[in-house]
């Protein structure tokens, strides 16, 4: 099943109810990062009341099953609403905590493409600690202890302006292609040039026989149909306008950077100037 971005927001609403205002706009910003680059996130944890934090703290100890915390309650960013957990969602509507799965095909694990996507807006991965590595989990503690916190403390004004203005950076940055994505492109390039060994080829399989090209353009339609981006990327003008020029779109605008990618390597491989 392919979910949409309103769905896959929609699985982590309850979680993210009780989290601290900008945290919980981060974390909504996260989930539609992932998601634009074809990673479907749902947050399993956000606040935990501090019984709840026992509970789960005796886990291991007094009470059935294996540790999974070494913080009481009080004592666990979770429960003060600045700290989340997260794990990958199947198509299927389940849920996997398989770092190195890479469902969307690109070379690189989801899990480490939602990490850096995480890194980018701020948030503190516990997979990076030195000792009880909690892979799932993300904060945002803005220099705050758990001690701090218990004592009434809370983020300043200036800290929380500042988190929500690492929203507006990163969507600037839209327009440049980062490590992973150029990655992502170059896969996508080959999948292309796989299809035969010379140009002349290609357009014998692609465009000459009406089937192919039915499903070519039916990858173009599902593509818009993801995540779209509010402006046409810079690097894919170019190729937008080829598209357009030859009749393949007529929606140039609102596309995902899937979408994109796919019109630059039609654009390379010579195949809009031919499409009209």
């Amino acid at each position: 099943m392919a979910y949409t971005l309103e769905q896959v927001k929609a699985k982590s609403a309850a979680r993210l109810a009780g989290l601290e205002p900008a945290v919980r706009q981060s974390a909504v910003a996260l989930i539609e990062f992932a998601y634009a680059h074809g990673v479907p996130i749902i947050i399993t944890q956000g606040l935990r009341t501090s019984a709840e934090q026992d509970k789960l703290y005796a886990q291991g100890r007094t009470a059935p099953g294996q540790i999974v915390t070494n913080a009481p309650g009080g004592y666990s960013y979770h429960n003060f609403g600045v700290a989340i957990d997260f794990a990958l969602l199947l198509p299927d509507g389940s849920v996997s905590w398989d770092t190195r799965r890479d469902g969307d095909g690109d070379g690189i694990a989801d899990w480490s493409e939602v990490v850096a996507d995480a890194k980018r807006l701020g948030w503190e991965w516990g997979g990076d600690w030195s000792t009880f590595k909690d892979l799932p989990h993300f904060e945002l503690n803005f220099g705050l202890s758990t001690a701090d916190f218990r004592a009434g403390k809370r983020p300043t004004a200036a800290q929380l302006a500042e988190v929500l203005g690492r929203f507006t950076i990163i969507e600037g940055e839209a327009d440049e292609l980062t490590d992973a994505e150029k990655k992502r492109l170059d896969t996508l390039e080959a999948a292309v040039a796989e299809l035969g060994r010379s140009r002349d080829v290609l357009k014998d399989q692609v465009l000459q026989q009406a089937g192919q090209s039915k499903d070519l353009t039916g990858r173009v339609v599902t593509l818009e149909g993801k995540a779209s981006l509010a402006e046409i990327p810079s690097w894919a003008k170019t190729a937008v306008e080829a598209a357009v020029a030859a009749g393949l779109i007529n929606t140039p605008s609102g596309g995902s950077y899937d979408f994109y990618r796919l019109l630059v390597i039609m654009e390379r491989a010579g195949l809009l100037a031919d499409h009209q």
